[in-house]
C-alpha cells in the first residue's frame, strides 16, 4: 500500500480504531488448565506462545480454543502422549511475548507453536522489525527450552473481519498480507522454523461474539492444521488424508 495513501487516511482511521475499540465487547481469556497430558504413546511436549488467539478469547474454555484442537489431534496423528503448557495473554505483541515467556520460564519443550501478529500490526510495528522480534522469540525458545522447531501460525485475513470498517478493515488486511508474507519468507530461510499457511473461514458464523476473535469453528480448524503439520512435517507420522 502507499504511505502516502496511508498517511492521508491517517486521522480518518485512529478516529474509526477508536470507535471499534469502544463498541467491542470486551471477551475473557477461555477459562481452563494451560497445562495437561493428552494421549498415550511416547512423549512429545509442545509449548504454546500466544496472544488473545493463544489464550481462547472468543471462547468459553481451552477445551474449545486452540491449545485444545490442537492437542488433541497432535496426540491422534502423532500417536503419542502430548505434555503441553500455554503461555499466552490477551492484546500482546511479539516482542511482549518474548518478555512473558521470560518471565514465566516455560518447561523444556520439544516444539513450540507460537500464535501472534495481529496485535503487531494494530500497534503499527513495522514489518522488519515484527520479523526481528519472532527471530528473538524463536532464538530464545531454542536457547532456553531446548525445543527444536518453532512452528509460527499465519497471520488471519484482517480484511475480513466483521468488526472492522472500512477503509480500516483494508489497511490492516494489506498490513496484515505483507507481515505475513515476510514472516514466510523470513521462515523459509531457517531450518529451525516454520510458517504455516492455513485456509481458514472468517464468515460471521465462524467469529466470536466481538466479530474480531475467533470462534471454536476458526480454533478447531487452526488447531487441526497445526497438529497435522507437526506430526507428519517434523515427526514424519504418516496419517489418512
Amino acid at each position: 500500500m502507499p504511505l502516502a495513501l496511508k498517511l492521508a487516511l491517517s486521522p480518518l482511521l485512529v478516529m474509526q480504531a477508536v470507535a471499534t475499540r469502544r463498541r467491542a465487547p470486551l471477551l475473557p481469556e477461555a477459562a481452563g488448565a494451560r497445562a495437561g497430558v493428552v494421549g498415550d504413546g511416547p512423549a512429545l511436549r509442545l509449548l504454546i506462545v500466544g496472544d488473545s488467539s493463544g489464550a481462547g478469547v472468543g471462547v468459553a474454555t481451552q477445551d474449545l480454543a486452540l491449545a485444545g484442537h490442537l492437542t488433541r489431534t497432535l496426540a491422534q496423528l502423532a500417536r503419542a502422549q502430548v505434555h503441553w503448557q500455554l503461555i499466552a495473554k490477551s492484546g500482546i505483541t511479539t516482542a511482549q511475548a518474548l518478555e512473558l515467556v521470560q518471565r514465566e520460564r516455560p518447561q523444556p519443550a520439544d516444539v513450540a507453536v507460537a500464535v501472534l501478529g495481529v496485535n503487531d500490526v494494530i500497534d503499527q510495528v513495522p514489518t522488519r522489525r515484527a520479523v526481528q522480534q519472532r527471530a528473538a522469540l524463536a532464538d530464545w525458545l531454542r536457547l532456553h527450552t531446548g525445543v527444536r522447531h518453532v512452528v509460527f501460525a499465519p497471520l488471519p485475513p484482517m480484511h475480513r473481519f466483521p468488526l472492522l470498517p472500512q477503509p480500516l478493515r483494508w489497511i490492516a488486511g494489506s498490513d496484515a498480507r505483507r507481515h505475513d508474507d515476510a514472516m514466510a519468507q523470513w521462515a523459509a530461510a531457517r531450518g529451525d522454523v516454520s510458517h504455516v499457511p492455513i485456509a481458514i473461514s472468517l464468515a460471521a458464523e465462524c467469529m466470536a461474539a466481538d466479530g474480531f476473535h475467533p470462534g471454536e469453528p476458526v480454533y478447531r480448524a487452526c488447531g487441526e492444521a497445526l497438529a497435522r503439520f507437526i506430526a507428519t512435517e517434523l515427526f514424519k507420522t504418516e496419517t489418512s488424508k
